[in-house]
């Protein structure tokens, strides 16, 4: 861990970035994707991430080995105090505290932009299976989300029906007048990125 460092993603990151992606889609049912995004949807997503919220990139020594990012949890202007979480990391870099420091990370940059919800939605198994074990639930939980909604048998893959659940955390303050939300551009130099 003490060589792991954080900084923003680029464009340039978009083929590393896909290549740590990609066993998600081929091998799990982590995400519902089925086929690979090509590099260039890759850079889109990215590139898009970047007009309003972070997308952050772990890296040891100078390697990409992980990712996170917030998006918006809907596009409606009612949404804007509230985002969606997402997290990967290359298959062995798993349970070494990587994803810990991306989400913490995340989450005070997501307070100075004033957001108040962090969101998450997490493929769900009710049996483990070599496609999808429960531990993202489990890193949510112990993050301090809760399970708000589960949705059952909504997603099929590997000629298997699948759980999607949504886990929240609350990060600010719900006031009857909220700050408006700062674009990640506005806040990013007071986290040295």
């Amino acid at each position: 861990m003490e060589n792991v460092k954080i900084r923003v993603a680029t464009e340039q990151d978009a083929e590393e970035l896909l290549a740590i992606y990609a066993p998600y889609v081929r091998d799990t049912a982590i995400t519902f994707e089925y086929e690979i995004p090509t590099a260039e949807e890759f850079r889109s997503r990215i590139r898009n991430t970047l007009k309003r919220y972070p997308y952050l990139v772990a890296t040891a020594d100078g390697v990409p080995i992980g990712y996170a990012y917030v998006s918006a949890f809907h596009k409606r202007a009612a949404y804007d105090w509230a985002v969606e979480t997402s997290v990967y990391l290359k298959m062995n870099c798993k349970k070494q505290g990587i994803g810990k420091k991306l989400y913490l990370l995340l989450e005070e940059i997501a307070k100075e932009q004033h957001i108040l919800n962090m969101n998450a939605c997490i493929a769900f198994a009710n049996v483990e299976d070599r496609h999808l074990t429960n531990d993202s639930v489990r890193f949510h939980e112990h993050l301090g989300y809760k399970v708000i909604g589960h949705f059952t048998q909504c997603g099929y893959k590997f000629d298997k029906w699948y759980d999607m659940i949504w886990m929240e955390k609350m990060i600010g303050n719900h006031t009857v007048h909220p700050e408006a939300v700062i674009p990640f551009s506005e806040v990013r130099q007071k986290f040295g990125l």
